[in-house]
C-alpha cells in the first residue's frame, strides 16, 4: 500500500515494480534502477516524523541579543549645521563619489610608491598605525618645533587617502578599515586623521549598503553626536568635522532617524 507522502506527491523518477530479490540491496548498485531502487528503499524506512532530543540543561538561560536603535545625542545649542549647510555637503559628497567611482579602475592598475605597503585586511593594529600614524596610536608627545613642522613622515603621521590608496580597496577591506577605525574612535578623541579617512572611506562605499556597514555607518554619527555634545564651544576645530560625518550618514545614506534638524 503507498503511503500518505506517496499519495500527495508524485513520483519524479518512477520505477517499475521488481523483486528485490534479483539483487542485493547491501551490494553497490550495478545500473541507475538499481540505484534509485536502494533510494526508494532506504528512503521507505525512514520515519516521517524526527523528534530531536534537546537537554535544556545546556540551553543558556538567557538568549536574548540587545541591540541598539538609539540615534544620535541633540546638539547643544547652535552646534548643529543649518539644513542648507547639510544639503551643500551632500551634493559635494555625491560628487566626489562620481569623481572617485570614475577614476577607480586607473588607480587599481598604479603601483604604489616604495614606501606605502598596505597592511593585510585582518591586521587591525597595522590599519590604525597606517592611518593614523604611531605619533598617535603610540601616544608620542610632539615638540613644539615638530607640531608647526611635523613633515612627511607618513610613518609617524599616518598616510592620508590618497586616490591611489583607497582606490585599491575593495568593499570588504573598506568595511573592514571603516571597523577599526570606528573602534579606535570609541575610546579617544576625535583627531584630523580620523576625519579625512572617514571621508574618504564613505565615499568609496558602494550602495547599497551591506548589514555590516549599514552598523557601522550608524555607529559612527552616533559618536560623533556624542562627541559633540561635550564640545564647550561652538569655535571648536572639530565641530564642523563631527557635523560633516553625521550628515554624510544620516543625509547622504538616508539614516534620517540620526539627521540633525534644523
Amino acid at each position: 500500500m503507498k503511503s500518505d507522502v506517496e499519495e500527495l506527491m508524485p513520483r519524479l523518477l518512477p520505477l517499475e515494480s521488481c523483486d528485490t530479490e534479483e539483487y542485493n540491496l547491501n551490494e553497490p548498485p550495478r545500473n541507475p534502477q538499481e540505484y534509485l531502487r536502494q533510494v526508494q528503499r532506504e528512503a521507505s524506512l525512514c520515519p516521517d516524523v524526527v523528534v530531536a532530543q534537546i537537554d535544556p540543561k545546556k540551553l543558556k538561560k538567557k538568549q536574548s541579543v540587545n541591540v541598539s536603535i538609539t540615534g544620535c545625542l541633540a546638539a547643544p545649542q547652535g552646534f548643529s549645521p543649518s539644513l542648507k549647510w547639510q544639503q551643500q555637503q551632500v551634493s559635494k559628497f555625491s560628487e566626489v563619489r562620481q569623481s572617485v567611482n570614475k577614476h577607480r579602475q586607473h588607480w587599481e592598475s598604479q603601483f604604489l610608491d616604495d614606501n606605502v605597503v598596505m597592511p593585510k585586511t585582518e591586521d587591525e593594529d597595522g590599519w590604525k598605525r597606517f592611518c593614523l600614524g604611531e605619533n598617535i596610536c603610540l601616544d608620542i608627545q610632539l615638540k613644539e618645533e615638530d607640531k608647526v613642522n611635523p613633515g612627511l613622515d607618513y610613518v609617524k603621521t599616518g598616510f592620508p587617502p590618497f586616490l591611489s590608496i583607497v582606490g585599491k580597496l575593495n568593499q570588504s577591506t573598506i568595511s573592514a578599515v571603516l571597523e577599526y577605525l570606528i573602534n579606535w574612535f570609541e575610546e579617544r578623541d576625535f583627531v584630523p586623521q580620523l576625519g579625512r579617512w572617514f571621508y574618504a572611506l564613505l565615499a568609496c562605499l558602494e550602495k547599497p549598503l551591506l548589514p555590516e556597514a549599514h552598523s557601522l555607518i550608524r555607529q559612527l554619527a552616533r559618536r560623533c553626536s556624542a562627541v559633540r555634545a561635550n564640545l564647550e564651544s561652538k569655535d571648536d576645530e572639530h565641530l564642523s568635522a563631527l557635523n560633516l560625518m553625521i550628515c554624510i550618514v544620516a543625509r547622504y545614506f538616508e539614516q534620517n532617524d540620526l539627521a540633525d534638524k534644523e
